[in-house]
């Protein structure tokens, strides 16, 4: 049985749900309520409303102060990942020590978790599919060259890239492929 709350934050509604075994989801800050509360239902369509236990209330409690900006640790949060494979767990494991205002790049998790630089694409696949973002902050994984990559999220990557300048890390706007073509002489 799972449950769920919705709760504000000063970036918008985030939600959180829970099992007994630790936190399944979490549901980035949308600007209404219902809007997080369908996108977390959408992944937990079982789920109900319920009353947070205390671990689920120190995580809220974290995340809130997250998004005012306060330097936040989620290290310490109990997550059930038990509906992800074993190499998704593994670069899960890795990514979690990422810690605030730091960063690291999709092929230095795979060598992490054991695999070549030819897994960074798994590894994305992975941060694409983390069912508890921030708690593992797959916002502070990168793409080659200190590029943003992408990003899952409701705002795509403008949200990991406010969520990265929360922790003080300042990006260049990721560039699109546009080639330019030498002016004739003739």
């Amino acid at each position: 049985m799972y449950h769920y709350a919705i709760f504000r934050t000063d970036a918008g509604f985030c939600g959180i749900a829970w099992s007994d075994r630790g936190i399944v989801r979490f549901q980035l800050p949308t600007e209404e309520a219902a809007v997080t509360e369908r996108l977390l239902k959408k992944q937990l369509p079982d789920a109900c409303s319920g009353e947070p236990p205390p671990a689920v209330v120190e995580a809220m409690a974290a995340a809130h102060a997250y998004f005012a900006g306060q330097a936040t640790d989620f290290s310490g949060c109990v997550i059930d990942l038990s509906g992800c494979d074993t190499f998704a767990r593994r670069v899960y494991a890795f990514a979690r020590r990422v810690g605030w205002g730091r960063t690291t790049t999709y092929g230095a998790l795979a060598r992490e978790a054991g695999a070549g630089p030819e897994a960074a694409r798994d590894v994305g696949r992975a941060m694409a599919t983390n069912p508890v973002p921030l708690i593992i902050p797959c916002h502070r994984v990168l793409a080659a060259g200190g590029k943003p990559g992408g990003f899952s999220g409701p705002g795509g990557v403008a949200t990991k890239m406010r969520m990265l300048a929360l922790e003080g890390i300042e990006l260049a706007p990721q560039q699109s492929f546009a080639f330019e073509y030498p002016r004739s002489s003739l």
